[in-house]
């Protein structure tokens, strides 16, 4: 569903992301690990057409993120951390304009509309404008703008942040219910707890150099996934002093 090979980016003299290649197959939730300023968010609005790059090439169910930015983001929501929204709007207008930027016919929108706030708690909330909204809430309003149109692939960086404990768990829900039905998600987080329990397989990154992918049992072993990812970042460095 999505494919990275040998994706590089460059900020002056800085290699953000360092010949990255991962492989993320529909059914499979992907956790991608690392440390702030790993390169993590950078190759993740890479592979959503937000940020150029300079070699390599990323695709989205077979069709280049390079060559056709329009086709790919179609196929693709992206969460980020921290929801850059239209505040002017109210949350229902904020919805509506999403939808109407991805063609999403009018009884499907306000169907799951309908079905994402209620799960999530904001359908009482969603005439207000969005700058009346507390973080937690406007994540809550970037999760269900993601999956207005139904997305095959979903995209999220850190999407656990600002979310309460009820919301989290229903997000997870909706994780497994995406890849139940043959999507796929690849998506950022610091929680080592939540990625070990709730992904198939992990990536680890450091300073833009992929140090370890595969099944999450492989790379965990017999320890906890915040052992590996501790062992493996001390191995890295040592390496490369």
């Amino acid at each position: 569903m999505l494919r990275i090979e040998n994706l590089t980016k460059t900020y002056g003299d800085n290699k953000a992301v360092d010949s990255l290649t991962l492989h993320i197959g529909r059914g499979e939730i992907y956790a991608f690990i690392g440390h702030n300023g790993a390169g993590k968010t950078t190759a993740i609005k890479c592979c959503c057409g937000i940020l150029g790059f300079d070699e390599g090439e990323i695709f989205v169910d077979g069709v280049s993120v390079r060559e056709n930015p329009l086709e790919c983001k179609k196929k693709i929501a992206y969460i980020p951390d921290n929801p850059n929204l239209y505040e002017f709007l109210s949350g229902i207008k904020y919805l509506n304009f999403i939808a109407d930027i991805y063609g999403v016919p009018q009884k499907e929108r306000e169907e799951r509309i309908k079905k994402y706030a209620d799960l999530f708690e904001l359908t009482s909330d969603l005439a207000q404008p969005v700058s009346a909204y507390s973080h937690g809430m406007k994540q809550k309003l970037a999760i269900i703008s993601g999956l207005i149109h139904a997305p095959e692939l979903i995209i999220m960086d850190e999407p656990f942040v600002g979310l309460d404990p009820k919301s989290s768990y229903l997000l997870k829900e909706l994780m497994h219910e995406h890849c139940d039905r043959g999507g796929a998600i690849f998506f950022s987080t610091h929680i080592l707890e939540v990625a070990e329990k709730l992904c198939d397989k992990v990536a680890i990154i450091k300073k833009g150099k992929l140090i370890v992918s595969g099944n999450m049992e492989e790379v965990r072993g017999t320890e906890s996934l915040e052992n590996v990812f501790l062992e493996l970042e001390e191995a890295h460095v040592k390496n490369t002093n």
